[in-house]
């Protein structure tokens, strides 16, 4: 299969260094004390953020800071067929210490000790990149809920195929056997919060991937604080007194 045209064109037109269309609305569920949705092309991604709380389970309580519970699962009609458990069960897994681990260097734990903060992430429609949609919704979820954080935390993944660099890959493009590098970046600090890479690829090209991912981290950062600015702006609109 061509993945990249001689035009340069890919198989849902975009350009080798173009992003999938974005979207994000802020405060979905009422019944969260945080939560938001997040679009990266044709991937959607429900997160729900519970706390600051008590803790649970007393042996997990920590007396320095608080601790954080992530789940992350994909619905039974995520990808148009019926999934089976298994192997998917122990993808959720990884994914979620993933998202776990990233947010965790993310919110200012030791501000709410002997507390636990509750993280759901649900794929609600997969095409590539889940993983980084959901930081993302997480994110915003957390913004949501008003917990202190050090930074805006975005993710974004590229990869290589036909010879080209290319960012935010789709599924088809996933699938194509080339290797998927993610990113999660704190922009403002300019520090990388998390590097994966699940194939084989060359230092030379490892590198311009990676150079290609973060800016693409970038351009989902400035999209979530405008997203964040605007649902603030609706908000404070909403409680002024009607004339």
């Amino acid at each position: 299969m061509e993945y990249v045209s001689p035009e340069g064109l890919r198989l849902d037109g975009r350009r080798d260094k173009e992003l999938r269309r974005l979207n994000a609305t802020i405060g979905v569920l009422q019944s969260a004390d945080g939560s938001a949705t997040f679009e990266m092309g044709n991937t959607k991604v429900m997160a729900a953020v519970f706390g600051p709380k008590e803790v649970e389970q007393r042996s997990l309580l920590d007396a320095d800071k608080a601790i954080v519970r992530c789940e992350y699962s994909m619905a039974i009609f995520s990808t148009g067929e019926r999934r089976r458990r298994g192997k998917s069960d122990r993808r959720a897994t990884e994914i979620s210490n993933v998202i776990k681990n990233t947010l965790e260097q993310t919110i200012m734990l030791e501000l709410m000790p002997r507390t636990q903060i509750d993280v759901y992430v649900q794929v609600l429609q997969a095409d590539g990149g889940t993983r980084c949609a959901s930081i993302n919704a997480a994110f915003l979820a957390l913004a949501d809920a008003g917990i202190p954080m050090r930074d805006i935390v975005c993710a974004c993944s590229g990869g290589y195929l036909d010879n080209t660099v290319l960012l935010d890959m789709n599924y088809a493009e996933d699938s194509g056997g080339g290797p998927d590098v993610v990113v999660g970046l704190h922009p403002s600090l300019d520090r990388m919060v998390l590097l994966q890479c699940d194939n084989r690829i060359s230092i030379e090209t490892f590198q311009e991937v990676v150079d290609l991912v973060s800016e693409g981290c970038r351009a989902v950062a400035a999209f979530m604080r405008e997203a964040l600015v605007e649902h603030i702006r609706l908000m404070a609109a909403s409680q002024q007194p009607r004339g």
